[in-house]
């Protein structure tokens, strides 16, 4: 399967948002971390944010949200390509299935995300509804936290399970974790960091696919 490299704005510098974005023009996807305080402590972007930058690359949206639910309809008038919530956030089958309904009605691909101490077995109930799994890697709502490499056995276990499903992995990849990620058969990489940290962002991303 083809190795998808997203970029997550939550590292790049804000203060100059467009030519960061700009500068990953080759990536796959864009991923937009969006925090409520809540969920995880820190804020970070909503909506209105997504509505001032200009980009052609496929906008992935990972919510870190206590009320997901409630954060469908903003996002999907943008036009956005994936929507990612959280298991923990919606422990109850009925509640996900109606949010994979939603989102799967405004025309987006949904995914589910697991933070590092959650079980795959956690979303037995909906995974076969799912577009796209997110293992998280490290804990969510900070970014530059080393790589968990335990969470990797859910990468093997889901891939073997679902040889099809898009598995994405966020949290710690730089070129060295993305081989273990992509040995254990994640398809999408999810880098902040290792990208927007560096002065040439089309190498980094090279040195990720490769």
């Amino acid at each position: 399967m083809k190795m998808l490299i997203t970029p997550s704005i939550l590292s790049a510098d804000l203060s100059h948002l467009q030519n960061e974005i700009d500068s990953v023009a080759s990536a796959d996807w864009l991923q937009v971390d969006v925090m409520d305080g809540h969920f995880v402590p820190n804020l970070s972007f909503g909506a209105p944010v997504l509505k001032t930058i200009k980009t052609t690359l496929p906008l992935d949206v990972h919510l870190m949200v206590s009320n997901p639910a409630d954060r469908i309809a903003e996002f999907a008038a943008l036009g956005v390509k994936n929507i990612t919530f959280h298991a923990e956030a919606v422990p109850e089958t009925k509640a996900r299935k109606a949010l994979i309904q939603a989102i799967h009605a405004a025309k987006a691909t949904a995914g589910i995300a697991l933070n590092p101490e959650t079980p795959v077995s956690a979303i037995d109930d909906v995974i076969a509804d799912i577009d796209l799994v997110l293992i998280m890697s490290v804990h969510p709502g900070f970014g530059g936290q080393k790589f968990i490499p335990s969470v990797l056995d859910k990468v093997r276990a889901i891939r073997k399970k679902f040889p099809n499903l898009m598995i994405q992995i966020d949290g710690g990849i730089d070129p060295k974790t993305a081989v273990l990620a992509r040995e254990a058969g994640a398809n999408n990489l999810v880098a902040g960091s290792a990208i927007f940290k560096t002065l040439d962002r089309s190498a980094a991303m090279k040195a990720l696919r490769s």
